[in-house]
């Protein structure tokens, strides 16, 4: 119906409608007809819109058979679909073989590499130098009695990587002197090359100068020790904070001592000190005693009083301990009773470390136990027996070798 037909049936009374009463009958009738078949179409539509939900809500979200992967909310998504003729035609891949012949893990061993610093000095302690073949063809190894195979055997003349420890302490004056001119003799033979620490001690160690290669820094940093400060003098503290040091330095060091060897109120015992010299690998240790002199003319002045002789087992036993620090690393011990031999000392000392033998070879004991293992090294001629040295007059030349009395095995921790 038009909107105007609408309107003049809404119409007021001032219009009328002027058509027949039949045909306003007829035109309801069509109307009330039209409502009708408008709400049952929408009862139809909204029923088949419930139904359409119950369906969706009823079945999950399959994936249609054209489609490889699952349907969205505006249909399948188009995921291609493997065929069966190409998963029919992929095999699967073989299974290794198992061979029982070699076994599913692999055993390795290290065994670690030795190496021995010796010295052959003779009778007078200046160094005999061997030609290289014949060093080589008769240096002989025992670790722990079993013969070692050498791999090689290397002579140079290596710089010194050395520690000064000196004891300065308020003890005697005699003793005080004899450190401060064994220090400034030990620093006048050093060349330019040479690297250098100077530690004092006496309560606790002092680091007077670090490693260096300038002398004139050593000679300052003895300048330095003029008024001691305490009378104890910690030898065996300071000997273990000193390995510690070194233990951290790479290549070989050396450990040169001047003191009296008596210690008083260390926290370390001698037992421990021992086991820090056994454990500290390349490192040689020169202990020089000092007060030789003074104890002389006392022990000739004072050798029948009971009281001498019992102050003075305490130094007898100091050089006993320091000869065997010395002897432990291949290093030597000294007791200059006169200040003209300190010249001849320290310039053995010098030639001693930078003429020597370093021996390598590998262990056949490839435990890592943490074991103390003895060394013994020789030089073996014909038929094992000890090499004869002749010099330029044919006479027989009497030398030792020197070296560590043995190292401690790396230990594994498990």
């Amino acid at each position: 119906m038009r909107p105007v037909i609408y309107y003049n049936l809404m119409g007021t009374n001032q219009h009328r409608s002027r058509w027949p009463r039949a045909s306003f009958a007829a035109l309801a009738l069509a109307f009330a007809l039209c409502f009708a078949v408008a709400a049952v179409a929408s009862a139809q539509t909204s029923s088949q819109d419930s139904s359409s939900q119950g369906q969706a809500s009823q079945k999950p979200d399959q994936t249609p058979p054209e489609a490889g992967g699952p349907g969205g909310e505006v249909g399948p998504m188009a995921v291609p679909k493997k065929s069966k003729e190409s998963s029919d035609d992929t095999p699967p891949p073989p299974k290794p073989k198992k061979q029982p012949d070699i076994p599913e893990y692999s055993l390795r061993v290290d065994v670690p590499v030795v190496t021995v610093d010796a010295r052959v000095v003779m009778k007078d302690g200046r160094p005999l130098a061997l030609p290289p073949n014949v060093a080589k063809e008769h240096f002989r190894v025992w670790e722990d009695g079993v013969p070692q195979k050498i791999q090689t055997v290397t002579q140079s003349e290596a710089p010194i990587t050395a520690v000064l420890l000196v004891e300065f302490a308020s003890t005697n004056y005699n003793f005080m002197y004899d450190a401060l001119n064994s220090s400034y003799m030990f620093a006048a033979n050093l060349k330019p090359i040479d690297w250098v620490a100077v530690i004092s001690f006496d309560m606790k160690t002092h680091i007077l100068v670090d490693f260096t290669q300038d002398k004139q820094a050593i000679f300052g940093a003895l300048n330095t020790l003029r008024i001691p400060g305490f009378r104890e003098t910690n030898l065996w503290d300071a000997m273990y904070d000193t390995l510690d040091r070194l233990d951290r330095i790479q290549g070989h060091k050396e450990l040169v001592i001047v003191a009296s060897g008596v210690d008083t109120m260390s926290h370390m015992i001698y037992d421990k000190i021992l086991k820090k010299v056994k454990a500290t690998p390349n490192v040689t240790i020169y202990t020089v005693t000092t007060g030789a002199a003074m104890r002389i003319m006392a022990e000739a002045r004072y050798g029948n009083n009971p009281d001498f002789n019992a102050a003075n087992m305490d130094y007898i036993m100091a050089d006993n301990q320091m000869r065997t620090f010395a002897q432990l690393t291949g290093g030597h011990w000294y007791s200059p009773r006169f200040q003209g031999d300190l010249p001849g000392i320290f310039k053995e000392v010098a030639q001693s470390i930078r003429n020597q033998y370093t021996i390598t070879y590998q262990s056949t004991n490839p435990k890592m136990d943490g074991t103390y293992r003895k060394l013994k090294v020789e030089l073996v001629g014909p038929e094992d027996k000890p090499l004869e040295i002749k010099d330029e007059k044919n006479h027989d030349v009497k030398y030792q070798i020197i070296a560590r009395d043995g190292y401690t095995a790396k230990h594994e921790v498990e």
